[in-house]
């Protein structure tokens, strides 16, 4: 068995030495010629039905090569059966919380989790209604038409971390979805805990570089079937160029997460030093939630953190508007530091009452750390703080 960061380099490539190629090939036909009538109906039946390849791709919504490598790639590192890659982290939720609406009406959440996700639940736009329970609470919340549970460990953005097993266990027998965005396949493995879905927003961490949109989520082949049924129906399906560039940012993966966490280390430590800030949220400094899972559930800390500015909303918006180095701007996981405000951005369409609950102020910033040089990087944060 090869180690992470061989399988980084080598899973998805499979067929290149029968295809002669070096590099990922990009397939971006949408649709396949048909040779035999029979053998194409089959083909559709088969794709439908949620296999995961047939002997006719048909047409691009069912199945497509490029796509497909990089599912093969992604289930190799996280060591599931299957990987199911989506347009997007959101369109993959939805997909999951779709196929077990066919099993019954309830899900059971753990806030805080990424704001959008927290109101596509929250909505019940899906079908489900949606119950936000403490994770010590699961297993008395539990009801016979409870057909999921939702967490997000590290959480966005306060970056709590969740016992994973905990809400295995409590859970029973209802399947238990994780977000494991922030932590990456790097740092933590969810699926080798008992987690039935793990989820990641591969626009992040996996791409790596701000320059695609994708969601995956990873699970047994048994799970896998009816999400790939799901996205055939709806369309939420990976463009290839997205699964090319995917692709491409695993071999780094690893490196980037390890560079960008040493520098994560250094600013997080000034950065509980600095007056202007009341509190740092980070792993790496004991100041979340089941910070003791470090060392055995998350192999390390991570590249985000969460800070909050004694001055509330306005020093909030004055780092935004000063920092010169840093990228104001949502999302993270990207080569280059990100800095945002949860609560006047990812975050806002999310309860203000479990806003509060959760310690997500109006002075609360996320830093999303990059590969930078650290010295840089701090310079620029201390200069904006004043």
């Amino acid at each position: 068995m090869h180690r992470f960061q061989t399988i980084a380099v080598h899973a998805g490539r499979e067929d290149f030495g029968e295809l002669c190629v070096h590099a990922p090939p990009l397939d971006l036909s949408t649709t396949y010629p048909i040779a035999d009538l029979d053998v194409a109906g089959a083909s559709f039946d088969a794709l439908i039905g949620g296999k995961h390849d047939a002997a006719n791709p048909i047409y691009a919504r069912l199945h497509n090569p490029t796509v497909a490598r990089t599912e093969n790639a992604i289930a190799k590192l996280k060591g599931t059966d299957a990987c199911v890659a989506f347009a997007s982290g959101m369109a993959a939720l939805t997909a999951v919380l779709l196929a077990r609406r066919a099993h019954g009406g309830h899900v059971l959440v753990v806030r805080p989790l990424y704001g959008t996700s927290d109101h596509l639940l929250a909505s019940g736009m899906c079908g489900l209604e949606a119950e936000f329970v403490a994770a010590e609470d699961i297993a008395t919340k539990r009801r016979a038409d409870t057909v999921l549970v939702v967490i997000e460990t590290p959480a966005n953005p306060t970056l709590d971390l969740v016992d994973i097993k905990t809400v295995i266990a409590a859970a029973g027998e209802v399947p238990v979805l994780v977000d494991s965005t922030f932590a990456t396949p790097v740092l933590q493995t969810p699926a080798a805990l008992g987690a039935t879905y793990v989820l990641h927003s591969a626009t992040k961490f996996l791409g790596g570089h701000g320059d695609v949109i994708a969601g995956v989520v990873c699970c047994d082949e048994t799970h896998a079937g009816p999400l790939r049924t799901v996205r055939a129906a709806t369309g939420g399906l990976l463009h290839p160029l997205a699964a090319y560039l995917l692709h491409r940012g695993l071999p780094t993966l690893k490196l980037r997460v390890e560079a960008a966490q040493a520098n994560a280390q250094v600013l997080a430590q000034r950065l509980a030093g600095h007056p202007a800030v009341n509190k740092v949220f980070y792993p790496g400094l004991g100041t979340v939630r089941n910070a003791q899972l470090l060392g055995t559930q998350m192999c390390g800390p991570g590249t985000l953190m969460a800070f909050e500015l004694a001055g509330g909303h306005a020093a909030a918006a004055k780092v935004m508007a000063t920092v010169k180095v840093m990228t104001p701007a949502v999302s993270l996981g990207s080569i280059d530091t990100l800095i945002q405000h949860p609560s006047g951005l990812t975050h806002r369409m999310v309860d203000p009452a479990a806003k509060a609950a959760a310690g997500i102020t109006d002075g609360l910033l996320r830093l999303s750390v990059g590969i930078e040089d650290v010295e840089d990087l701090w310079a620029d944060l201390a200069q904006a703080l004043g």
